[in-house]
């Protein structure tokens, strides 16, 4: 550089008659000079980059093309330029200055442009792996991204005062208790982040339910300050990361991972119709595929049991019977048991629960093996569409409040 300076000097540049022409022409050349840099860095070097990062076998690279990291890399040069040059061109301290420091904070900004680039893509490679899934990173990458920021910011306003950076991170030790309430949601999602983390409380692709937040779906992302669920409606909401701590929230996760999914419904059945079992009704439910062992093992049951206890079975109320609905629910037993679509490894109940002023609710409480919604509801509504068809087999009749239909058919009558 001196030598340049020196040779400028020998040309008599610096003692023109009009020095100030002299520093406009000295501009424009330097303009001139820093585009040229900036056309070969973009239009050959990044492209070259681009070439190799897309020819080369790594999933990385590419990311990092995306990101624009290498883009925002190639701002440095011009600015490097301008800042090298300036003292050579200009004769004048004070434009020097200037322009050394406007050099300087561009850099700085396109530093912490580049580095927020590079740490998204990071974010990119990382989601690549299965791990992401269990320990998220977002929310910890944005705290480093934030710290990034406060750094930069503070070195550029030292840049513009003249100041050292010192003196501005005093202020900001002054400053905690207002930094403090500013970044309140940033802190309290951080520390939540490392909770969610730390305890695999939630993780990405999570089946949730928050009804305080309307969310009910797929959690799609989450990041310092926020969880975005897509509900299963195809809306997004937006829920604070805390709020996952501090709330209670419903994680289907340990359905997806059993291996099944629950079917809990109940058929109210009405009490009327409950009775004995005659012999009819016997020898046609011996009929049944499903039950057909099940009469012969409980007939030889029934009868021991009441010949040991010398029981008068000529009247229906001595010793021990079969019931209408006792069969039906062995019934259920075996065609569930049977059933393709039942998961038999995972909680299976047949029940009765307590009657009321419905009826006597019959509930089925299995689990499908498979765990598609759509899959499931049609897994859910065949089997209760036989259950409903079967029902008067047994003679008995399902309980349903009077209808509009049933008053008509009475003033008919």
């Amino acid at each position: 550089m001196e030598q340049i300076t020196n040779f400028f000097n020998e040309l008599g540049a610096y003692n023109m008659e009009y020095p100030v022409l002299f520093d406009i022409f000295s501009l424009i050349g330097l303009v001139v000079l820093a585009y040229l840099a900036n056309f070969i860095a973009k239009k050959v070097i990044l492209r070259s980059v681009h070439h190799f990062a897309s020819r080369t076998s790594t999933h990385w690279d590419d990311l990092l093309v995306e990101r624009g990291v290498f883009r925002r890399l190639s701002h440095f040069t011009p600015a490097i330029v301008i800042y090298i040059m300036a003292p050579i061109v200009f004769n004048n301290e004070t434009a020097v200055l200037v322009t050394k420091k406007i050099a300087q904070i561009y850099m700085l900004l396109v530093s912490a442009f580049t580095v927020d680039a590079f740490l998204s893509a990071i974010i990119d490679i990382y989601r690549s792996y299965s791990v992401s899934q269990k320990m998220p990173i977002k929310s910890m990458i944005q705290v480093v991204k934030i710290f990034i920021y406060l750094v930069i910011g503070v070195v550029i306003l030292s840049i513009i005062i003249g100041r050292s950076p010192a003196f501005f991170i005093g202020g900001i030790g002054a400053m905690t208790a207002v930094l403090m309430l500013i970044f309140k949601d940033p802190i309290l999602g951080f520390a939540a982040g490392i909770q969610l983390s730390a305890n695999n409380m939630v993780r990405i692709g999570d089946w949730i339910e928050m009804p305080k937040y309307g969310a009910d779906g797929d959690v799609v992302d989450i990041s310092l300050t926020t969880v975005k669920v897509q509900n299963w409606d195809k809306t997004i909401s937006t829920i604070p990361t805390f709020a996952l701590v501090s709330d209670g929230v419903k994680n289907w996760r340990g359905m997806s991972e059993s291996g099944g999914r629950r079917i809990k419904r109940s058929i109210n059945i009405d009490m009327s119709s409950v009775k004995f079992c005659t012999g009819e009704m016997l020898e046609r439910f011996k009929k049944f595929q499903y039950l057909s062992g099940y009469i012969e093992e409980k007939r030889k049951e029934l009868s021991d049991y009441n010949m040991d206890k010398n029981i008068d079975d000529s009247e229906l109320v001595n010793g021990r019977r079969l019931t209408n609905i006792g069969t039906f629910r062995a019934y259920l037993t075996s065609y569930l048991r049977d059933h393709p679509k039942i998961n038999k490894n995972l909680t299976f109940l047949i029940r009765q629960l307590e009657p009321g002023p419905n009826g006597m609710p019959m509930e089925i409480y299995v689990f499908s093996n498979d765990q598609v919604w759509a899959n499931y509801e049609a897994i859910q509504a065949d089997i209760f569409d036989h259950i409903m068809a079967v029902i008067p087999e047994f003679e008995l009749r399902v309980f349903q409040n009077p209808t509009g239909a049933d008053f008509q058919s009475l003033n008919l009558t």
